[in-house]
C-alpha cells in the first residue's frame, strides 16, 4: 500500500499503538495523538463523560471521540482513526445507561440461539455507532472450563467449544451488520487457566492437540468467517513458548497465523501485570510488534513504547518489514472499514440509547435455567423473601417481584449468588453469574440466570411466579449437573 510505505518511521511507528489516557485529559491526549502519529486511543470507564445523576453524557461522550478522531486525521492518513472500547455485555461494560444494559454473554450459551445472538451484537454495537466508537474489544471467545477458571467465567458463551464458536461469530457477525469492527479474544484461549493475568501471569498446560480441541475452535471458527481482529492474552503456554505471554511470543502468533488468520492482531492491555512486572519502559511493545502483533494495546507509557520501536529500528532488532507489515494491517483494516460501514448521522446507521432494551430482555428470558426443581407452575406462593447479592442486587429483585405480582417479606426463601459468591441455602438459590456457586447450594431449587439487569430479575420473578417458562440450558456443567441440563 503506497500510503503506508510513504510513512516515516514516526508515522508507522504510531499506527501500531492504540493508547489510554486519564480521566478528562482529552486535549492533552489529542495532542499527544498528533505528535506521535497515534492510530487512535481506547475509551476506558474514567474517560466517559456524566451528567449529575451518573449516568453517561452521550453528548459530551460523542464530543471526545470526535476530538480525538481530529486529532488522527491531522496527520493527514486517508483512512479513519480507531475508537476502541470494552463493551461486552454484562460485567464488562464501559459505556452505562442510558445504553441497553446487557447481560452475561453466558446467556447466549444457555440460550442456545445462535440468530438472537446475532441480533445481540447487532444491539450493542449499534448503541456505540452513534457516539463514534468504531472497534469493540468484544465478544470473549474463551472456552471456559468452570469454577477453576478465575477470570473469564461467565465473560465466556460456553464451556463447549462448537457452542462458543457458533455463538462468537454470530455475536461478532451482528456487531459488523451495524458497523463496528469485533475483536475475538483471548487467543490462545484464557478460560481454561486458573490465574488472572491481571496480576500474574498464568500458564496454559494444555498440549497443542488438547487446544485445537478446544480453546482454539472459537478462533478457528472466527478466522473461517472472515472476522478482522483477534486479540492475544498474556498467557504462557508451555506447547508454544514456556514463559513468554502469548501476546509476546513469535511461536504464537506463527500458531494464530497457521489457522489461517489475515487480518490484525492485537495484544491485549501492555500495563497488564503478566506484561507491565516483567517488559517495562517500552520493552513488551517492541517485543509484541517483533513478534508478530500488529496493534500494541494500551502499552503503559506510549512515548516511552513509541521511543523504544524507533530504536530497535534504528538497532536492527526490529526489522523494517515487520513493522511495515503491522502498519499496512492496521491501515488496511480501517479503510476497509470505512467502505463497508454506515457513517455515524446516515440513514439507518447506529440506534439510539437503549432501543436495545427489549432484545436484553429477550436475551435473559431465554437464558434462565432450572438447574433442579419444577419445570412448570409458580416455585412461589405469591410472596417471597429475598437475601444474599451484590451491592443493588436485593432492590432489582424486589422491584422485579413487585411488576411480577409477587409480595415481599414471607414465603420461600430466595437466595441470590454474585459473582464469586459462596453457595447459598435457603428455598430457592439463584445465580445472578457465572452458574458454578450452585453446585454447593443445599436449596432444594436452583436457578442460572446469569445476568444483573432489571430486564434479568423480570424474567427470574416471572419463572418464579409460574408466569413464563424457564427455556435455556446450562452451557456448561455445575458439579453433578451436566451441560445441558434445564428444562426440556
Amino acid at each position: 500500500m503506497a500510503a503506508v510505505a510513504a510513512m516515516s518511521p514516526e508515522q508507522k511507528a504510531g499506527q501500531v499503538l492504540l493508547p489510554f489516557f486519564k480521566g478528562n485529559q482529552v486535549e492533552a491526549h489529542a495532542a499527544l495523538i498528533q505528535r506521535l502519529h497515534l492510530a487512535g486511543s481506547i475509551i476506558m470507564g474514567d474517560n466517559v463523560p456524566r451528567d449529575p445523576q451518573g449516568r453517561v453524557d452521550l453528548g459530551a461522550m460523542g464530543a471526545v471521540n470526535q476530538r480525538l478522531l481530529q486529532a488522527v486525521a491531522a496527520d493527514g492518513r486517508p483512512w479513519p482513526g480507531i475508537i476502541a472500547v470494552d463493551q461486552e455485555g454484562g460485567a464488562v461494560a464501559r459505556v452505562g445507561a442510558p445504553l441497553t444494559e446487557w447481560p452475561m454473554p453466558m446467556s447466549y450459551g444457555a440460550a442456545g440461539n445462535p440468530g438472537l445472538t446475532r441480533q445481540a451484537g447487532k444491539g450493542l454495537a449499534g448503541e456505540l455507532l452513534p457516539l463514534g466508537f468504531d472497534l469493540d474489544f468484544a465478544p470473549d471467545t474463551d472456552v471456559t472450563i468452570g469454577p477453576s477458571d478465575p477470570t473469564i467465567g461467565a465473560r465466556s458463551m460456553s464451556a463447549d467449544p462448537a457452542a462458543a464458536a457458533a455463538h462468537g461469530v454470530a455475536f461478532s457477525q451482528g456487531m459488523l451488520d451495524a458497523g463496528v469492527l469485533p475483536t475475538v479474544k483471548h487467543f490462545p484461549g484464557h478460560g481454561s487457566v486458573t490465574t488472572d493475568s491481571h496480576l500474574s501471569l498464568p500458564v496454559q498446560p494444555a498440549s497443542l492437540d488438547e487446544l485445537r480441541g478446544r480453546d482454539w475452535k472459537p478462533f478457528q471458527a472466527a478466522v473461517a468467517a472472515g472476522l478482522p481482529i483477534v486479540m492475544t492474552g498474556h498467557i504462557a503456554v508451555p506447547a508454544l513458548e514456556p514463559g513468554v505471554p502469548s501476546s509476546l511470543s513469535a511461536t504464537s502468533y506463527a500458531a494464530l497465523r497457521q489457522l489461517g488468520f489475515k487480518g490484525v492482531a492485537v495484544t491485549d492491555a501492555l500495563n497488564m501485570g503478566a506484561v507491565d512486572n516483567q517488559y517495562p519502559a517500552g520493552a513488551a511493545a517492541v517485543k509484541a510488534l517483533a513478534a508478530g502483533a500488529d496493534l500494541l494495546l494500551m502499552p503503559a507509557d506510549v512515548s516511552q513504547a513509541h521511543a523504544a520501536i524507533l530504536q530497535a529500528l534504528a538497532a536492527g532488532t526490529l526489522p523494517e518489514a515487520r513493522l511495515d507489515e503491522a502498519a499496512q494491517r492496521v491501515a488496511t483494516m480501517m479503510i476497509w472499514r470505512a467502505r463497508t460501514a454506515p457513517a455515524p448521522g446516515a440513514a439507518g446507521a447506529g440506534a439510539p440509547a437503549g432501543s436495545a432494551a427489549a432484545l436484553s430482555a429477550q436475551v435473559s428470558a431465554s437464558a434462565v435455567t432450572v438447574v433442579s426443581g419444577p419445570c412448570s407452575g409458580p416455585l412461589v406462593p405469591g410472596a417471597v423473601r429475598v437475601a444474599g447479592g451484590g451491592p443493588g442486587d436485593r432492590e432489582r429483585f424486589e422491584a422485579a417481584a413487585a411488576r411480577a405480582g409477587l409480595t415481599v417479606g414471607s414465603g420461600p426463601l430466595v437466595s441470590l449468588i454474585g459473582f464469586g459468591g459462596k453457595p447459598a441455602g435457603g428455598d430457592i438459590a439463584v445465580a445472578l453469574d457465572a452458574p458454578w456457586p450452585l453446585q454447593g447450594s443445599t436449596a432444594p431449587v436452583k436457578l442460572a440466570l446469569y445476568g444483573r439487569t432489571d430486564a434479568a430479575f423480570d424474567a427470574l420473578a416471572a419463572v418464579l411466579a409460574g408466569k413464563a417458562p424457564a427455556p435455556g440450558k446450562l452451557p456448561a456443567a455445575v458439579g453433578p449437573f451436566p451441560a445441558g441440563s434445564g428444562c426440556p
